[in-house]
C-alpha cells in the first residue's frame, strides 16, 4: 500500500494539516466508517450522508486522522485532520499522484456486462508473471476507483481495475485518475438504459475508456459485438478482438453446453489450439474469460502460462455458483444483479443442463427506463421457449413476466408470482421437486440471495 507522510497527503491534496503530526505515516485508506481500521486515514466524503458526521465514529472504530471539507473539533488530541476544499477531488488528486509515482501498468476494465469477472479472471492469469492489483469488490466508481489505487506498492507490476459508469463523463473522469495502458470492453447491452436515450449513448459512454487511454495502448474489444466494433473501429494502436467468430484474433471453438463440471471448449490463441476445461456455466462468462486472455497475450503470457491458472477460476460469489444439494437437487445461484441480456444468456445457457424440472426464480430487474414491461414481458417469453418448466416471479414488476410466460403457452398452474423475497423464500420449498434445476437470478434491490440461503439451508 502506497506509504505517505500526513505533509506528502496534505501536498498531494491541496489541503492544509489542522492537526497532528506531518511526519507521521498513514498507508491504509477509507471513506466508511464503519470499516475503519487502526491507523487508517478517513476520507469525510458528501453523498446521501455526510461522511463529517462520522468522524468521530471513524475515530472509535481506531482511524487515526481524516481528510475533511470544514471546520471541526477533532475527537481527539492525537487525531490528526487535513482540511482540503473538496473530500471527494480530494481523494481522486491523492490516487493520481500516487499512480504517477509507480512504474506500473494500467489495465482498465468497462461493458456493461462482466467487468468483475473479467477482472478477478485477468488478475489469475496474470500472476503466474506478474505481480498484480485489482480494484476491490466492484469499486469501479468515482469513489471506490481511486480507494482501489490507494493500494498500490513498488512491488505492483500491473493495476487492473473496473471502470464503471451510469452517465456520460464518469469513465472519462475515471480515466483522469489512472490513464489505463491497456483497456477492455466487455460488450454493450441495455444495462442502466433508465439514464440513457439509447444503447448508442450507452456505447459512447463506454468509449470514453479509448478516449482518456494512452494513446500508444492496447485494447482488447469483442468482436462478437456490433456496438464494441463500432465505437472502436478508429483506433490506431493495437486492437485484439475476441469471440466465438472465426474473424476474432482470440476464439473458443467447438464449444460444449455445459454440464456440472462447466463447459469445455478448445482456445485458439498465437497460432494454436488448446482443449480447456473452464469450470463455469454461462458463455458469458467463456467470453469473459477470451477477453482476459486478450491481454494476457498483450503481456507476454504464453500458452502454458494460461493453461496453468485455468483450474483456478470459477464463478464468483452470487454471479453463477452452482451448488449440488439433496434430493439430487441442483441450485445456480446468480443472485447478484438481472439485466435482460444475462438473465436471457442464462436461462439459454441451462437449459441443456441434464435435470428433471428446470424451475426459474427470477425477480425484478431495475434502471431499464420505460421498456421495462416489455423487457419482463420477453423474459418470460424466453423461459417458457427454453425450457422453463416452472417459473416463480419475485417483485411488482415481474408479474409482466408472468404474463409474457402465459402468452407463450406455459400452463397457469405452472406459474406462481411473489411480491418480495421474504415471501418466495417461505413458499419456495413446498414447490420444488426431487431432481430440479434450480436458477436464482433478481437485480440486487430484490433481495433474491434471502431465496438462495433458504433453499441452500433446507437443501443441505
Amino acid at each position: 500500500m502506497a506509504r505517505l507522510s500526513l505533509q506528502d497527503i496534505a501536498s498531494k491534496t491541496g489541503g492544509k494539516i489542522l492537526q497532528g503530526d506531518p511526519t507521521s505515516l498513514f498507508d491504509t485508506f477509507n471513506f466508511d466508517s464503519r470499516q475503519s481500521k487502526n491507523g487508517e486515514l478517513f476520507f469525510a466524503l458528501k453523498g446521501e450522508r455526510d461522511g463529517h458526521d462520522f468522524v468521530s465514529h471513524a475515530c472509535q472504530m481506531g482511524a487515526a486522522g481524516a481528510v475533511v471539507s470544514q471546520g471541526m473539533s477533532s475527537p481527539r488530541e492525537d487525531f490528526a485532520l487535513i482540511q482540503v476544499r473538496n473530500t471527494l477531488d480530494a481523494i481522486q488528486d491523492l490516487a493520481r499522484n500516487v499512480v504517477s509515482g509507480f512504474n506500473v501498468k494500467v489495465v482498465g476494465i468497462t461493458g456493461s456486462i462482466g467487468k468483475t469477472t473479467t477482472k478477478v479472471f485477468l488478475s489469475s492469469l496474470l500472476s503466474a508473471k506478474y505481480k498484480v492489483l485489482q480494484s476491490e469488490k466492484n469499486y469501479n466508481n468515482h469513489i471506490g476507483f481511486p480507494l482501489s489505487l490507494l493500494n498500490l506498492t513498488e512491488a505492483h507490476e500491473v493495476a487492473v481495475l473496473e471502470m464503471a459508469m451510469s452517465a456520460p463523463g464518469e469513465i472519462l473522469a475515471l480515466t483522469r485518475i489512472a490513464k489505463p495502458d491497456f483497456a477492455v470492453i466487455t460488450n454493450i447491452k441495455p444495462v442502466h438504459i433508465e439514464f440513457f436515450d439509447s444503447v448508442e449513448d450507452i456505447a459512447l459512454a463506454k468509449k470514453e475508456i479509448l478516449d482518456g487511454m494512452n494513446n500508444q495502448g492496447t485494447i482488447v474489444v469483442n468482436g462478437d459485438d456490433p456496438l464494441v466494433k463500432r465505437i472502436s473501429s478508429d483506433w490506431k494502436g493495437e486492437k485484439i478482438s475476441f469471440g466465438f467468430k472465426p474473424a476474432c484474433d482470440i476464439q473458443a471453438q467447438n464449444v460444449h453446453d455445459a454440464d456440472r463440471e462447466g463447459i469445455k471448449f478448445d482456445l485458439s490463441y498465437d497460432g494454436k489450439n488448446q482443449p480447456l476445461n473452464l469450470r463455469v456455466f454461462y458463455k458469458s462468462y467463456l467470453l469473459n474469460f477470451l477477453a482476459a486472455v486478450g491481454i494476457a497475450s498483450a503481456l507476454s503470457l504464453s500458452l502454458k502460462d494460461i493453461s496453468s491458472k485455468i483450474n483456478e477460476l470459477k464463478p464468483l460469489v452470487m454471479r453463477g455458483q452452482l451448488f449440488s444439494l439433496k434430493n439430487n437437487m441442483l441450485l445456480m445461484d446468480d443472485s447478484y444483479n438481472s439485466n435482460p441480456h444475462a438473465l436471457e444468456s442464462a436461462l439459454r445457457d441451462l437449459s441443456t443442463m441434464p435435470c428433471k424440472r428446470r424451475v426459474a426464480v427470477l425477480g425484478d430487474m431495475l434502471e431499464l427506463g420505460k421498456d421495462t414491461v416489455e423487457y419482463h414481458r420477453n423474459a418470460g417469453r424466453t423461459a417458457h421457449e427454453t425450457g422453463w418448466d416452472v417459473l416463480i416471479t419475485v417483485g411488482p414488476e415481474s408479474r409482466h413476466m408472468a404474463e409474457g410466460a402465459m402468452q407463450a403457452e406455459l400452463p397457469a398452474d405452472h406459474i406462481r408470482s411473489f411480491q418480495d423475497s421474504d415471501e418466495a423464500a417461505q413458499e419456495l420449498m413446498g414447490i420444488l421437486e426431487e431432481g430440479d434445476l434450480v436458477l436464482v437470478k433478481g437485480s440486487r434491490g430484490i433481495k433474491m440471495e434471502t431465496i438462495v440461503e433458504t433453499i441452500k439451508k433446507k437443501g443441505s
